[in-house]
């Protein structure tokens, strides 16, 4: 072990024998009471030294047999140290690739951050690069999100769909102006590959796999008509949920974006669940969702560049802590955040118990709403009836 104080925390005494690692409230710790031998030892604590060498040093200074030990490890009991040599064998190939690691070295100590075990960090974003994702749909939000999600790290990034390049597809981060006229699939490609040059060789997809999830972590849902996110067709998902495929809702409707749930079959509510749910609150629910389906199709969306950002990068967020093996906020959740405020709003999304996800019976009835709660909810705040009606007589 070559133990290093989290460069990613800043450091400051609050007092002669009390340091502060860290700023913001989510990660700072005190540490103290510190003699000045111990806060002058932190300073070994860089990355370049094993503990044999560590001890002599301690020695050297004056500190006690065993004290050295005993404060890496109370170190690293409060996740405030690393292991620039930990990680396993994956984490020592990551390291010979320093081009890799140049580039990554942002995403590496925001992960040190959250992986508070030594050596966690680099060996999460090792595990990164074997993991495949495919995101279903390369507009605004789904190109962006894809090559976020190649661009911190995740080894193979599969982006499916249909057509080709419009003016309004393009995105910075995204789609290029170059590409317009092109197969969408292939200009999310290479801007994928521009996100991350680095990355494995890709596997060739093979033709008419466009469905087909073995070896896939995760399914990112992010088509670019906004409708398929706001309410999303249960049948449309059957093959994740029969499969067991997690998978992902994000996009924007009527300059309203939504992320999604997550949906971990036979854990959490699905895009069925949340139907259901809405069918039970608003009778004429699915009158409404025939018509807006069987309707015309605007051929240009409401999709704001600045939301459709953010969309995308919430959503790559709750992607990659999933893909991490952290607690998946977002499971059984959905975000939603409209313009102007641009303020986000988490509803949760329970299991239904008429849905034939059965997550419902699996969990004992657990996602039975509260009452009182469901109208706001799984509604999804549709318009009183009295703003509806100041809404039509303004118009007329």
């Amino acid at each position: 072990m070559h133990p290093i104080v989290k460069p990613a925390l800043r450091r400051g005494w609050r007092d002669l024998n009390t340091v502060q690692f860290g700023m913001t409230p989510a990660h700072a710790m005190v540490l103290g009471p510190m003699d000045t031998a111990t806060g002058s030892f932190l300073e070994l604590l860089d990355g370049t030294r094993g503990m044999p060498l560590l001890r002599e040093q301690g020695r050297e200074m004056g500190l006690p047999d065993g004290h050295v030990d005993g404060l890496v490890d109370r170190l690293a009991g409060s996740g405030l140290v690393d292991d620039t040599t930990g990680g396993g064998p994956a984490a020592d190939a990551l390291r010979k690739r320093k081009e890799v690691m140049d580039r990554l070295r942002p995403d590496l100590a925001s992960l040190s951050l959250v992986a508070r075990e030594p050596g966690g960090a680099v060996g999460r974003l090792a595990a990164r690069r074997r993991l495949r994702v495919q995101v279903r749909g390369a507009g605004r939000v789904g190109a962006v999100l894809a090559a976020l999600l190649a661009g911190a790290g995740v080894g193979e990034v599969e982006v499916r769909d249909v057509g080709r390049v419009e003016p309004w597809d393009v995105a910075p981060g995204g789609l290029a102006v170059e590409s317009i006229g092109e197969r969408r699939e292939d200009a999310a490609r290479r801007a994928v590959r521009r996100a991350a040059p680095d990355r494995p060789p890709r596997v060739p997809a093979r033709r008419g796999a466009g469905e087909d999830t073995r070896g896939v972590s995760l399914v990112v849902l992010a088509p670019r008509d906004g409708l398929a996110v706001h309410a999303p067709d249960p049948l449309s998902a059957e093959g994740l949920i029969s499969s067991g495929t997690p998978h992902l809702y994000a996009g924007v409707v009527e300059a309203t974006g939504v992320v999604g749930p997550l949906v971990l079959p036979g854990e959490t509510g699905c895009a069925g669940c949340l139907d259901q749910w809405r069918t039970d609150v608003d009778p004429a629910w699915p009158r409404l969702v025939a018509q807006w389906r069987s309707g015309r199709q605007r051929k240009v969306a409401a999709c704001d560049l600045a939301l459709a950002a953010a969309v995308a990068g919430l959503a790559a967020s709750h992607a990659l802590s999933f893909l991490d093996g952290d607690q998946p906020v977002g499971a059984g959740t959905r975000w939603e955040a409209s313009l102007p405020g641009c303020v986000w709003r988490a509803t949760p999304v329970r299991a239904h118990p008429a849905c034939s996800c059965g997550t419902a019976r699996k969990t004992n009835g657990e996602g039975t709403p509260e009452d009182g709660e469901a109208h706001e909810t799984m509604a999804g705040r549709q318009p009183h009836a009295a703003q509806l009606a100041g809404t039509w007589r303004a118009h007329v």
